[in-house]
C-alpha cells in the first residue's frame, strides 16, 4: 500500500489533496512544517488563492491544524502547520 493511498482514496479536492501531500512531505517527524502560503503555492503551481481554499478544505476535514506564528516584534510569520496521518483504513 502506498504511502499517500488514503489521500488518493479521501473525499477531498484534488487542491486539498496536493496541499496536505506538500505539507506531509516537508512536516518534521512530530508532523509539523512552517513553509509560507506564497512557497506552497509556487512550489506547486497553484495561486495563493488555491492555497488558502485548501488549507481550509483540511482544516474543516480535521487533517490540518494551523497556528498563526508571531516574529519578535509582534509582525505575522509562516503559520505552523500541524499535519495528521491519514488511517490506511
Amino acid at each position: 500500500m502506498g504511502y499517500f493511498t488514503p489521500v488518493y482514496t479521501s473525499e477531498l479536492p484534488h487542491r486539498a489533496r496536493s496541499v496536505y501531500m506538500y505539507l506531509r512531505d516537508h512536516a518534521g517527524k512530530g508532523g509539523k512544517c512552517f513553509p509560507a502560503i506564497g512557497t506552497i503555492a509556487r512550489e506547486l503551481n497553484l495561486s495563493r488563492s488555491t492555497v488558502k481554499r485548501a488549507i481550509v478544505d483540511l482544516e474543516q476535514s480535521g487533517h490540518l491544524r494551523k497556528e498563526q506564528r508571531w516574529r519578535e516584534n509582534g509582525g505575522k510569520s509562516s503559520n505552523l502547520y500541524c499535519i495528521k496521518q491519514l488511517d490506511s483504513s
